[in-house]
């Protein structure tokens, strides 16, 4: 029977593939970000692929009648979360992506590869207060309908079943409409940076 449009369910794991295609398909700034890779597939091994694995209870996925046309995916311990990276998830990527240098073609695969070869931990001040981290990503057909308010509050409510006070995120500066949709759901900004904006929202 389809599914109802709208419909946030918790991860399945046939969803993985949707979630690489959705996390491409807006991983520029909110954007399509095809054309920026020549591995499809880079940008979910870093954002979206290992939160499922390595907690699916933290997954949750909006579908349609057309499949799965968004997602947030989180960790509730980032700092156990970094460390499950290095010893679960990079060991097997960093050996099916050597480093590479830029090849100056306008493509950006050797800039996400260097990321799994030094990935660069979270400012452990955020630990105690907002231990939790998230990413969520909805496809153009899904948004501007409240489903993203819902899925953070699908989150949030996991979130304090386990006792968690608080998440963090970071978002590109470019991304003016997420920034937006964060500010409406109650994050507040905590830093500035050159590559963007680390946001917080408080659970307690």
């Amino acid at each position: 029977m389809p599914a109802v449009p709208g419909t946030i369910r918790p991860f399945h794991p046939s969803d993985l593939p949707a979630l690489y295609r959705i996390c491409l398909l807006t991983g520029e700034a909110g954007n399509d970000a095809s054309a920026l890779y020549r591995d499809p597939d880079l940008l979910g091994h870093l954002y979206a692929g290992p939160y499922p694995v390595a907690d699916p209870g933290l997954t949750f996925v909006v579908v349609d009648d057309l499949g799965p046309v968004g997602y947030i995916v989180a960790t509730a311990d980032t700092h156990r979360f970094e460390q499950w990276l290095e010893r679960e998830w990079w060991p097997t990527l960093r050996a099916r992506y050597p480093v590479r240098e830029d090849p100056r073609d306008g493509t950006e695969d050797h800039v996400l590869v260097a990321r799994i070869h030094e990935w660069a931990t979270a400012d452990d001040t955020l630990f105690d207060g907002f231990p939790a981290h998230m990413h969520i990503d909805l496809l153009p057909r899904a948004q501007g309908q409240g489903l993203g308010r819902r899925l953070v509050e699908s989150l949030a409510a996991a979130l304090r079943e386990r006792g968690i006070p608080g998440l963090h995120l970071g978002v590109d500066s470019r991304n003016e409409g997420a920034i937006a949709f964060y500010t409406r759901v109650g994050f507040t900004e905590a830093a500035r940076h050159e590559w963007g904006r680390t946001l917080t929202l408080d659970l307690t």
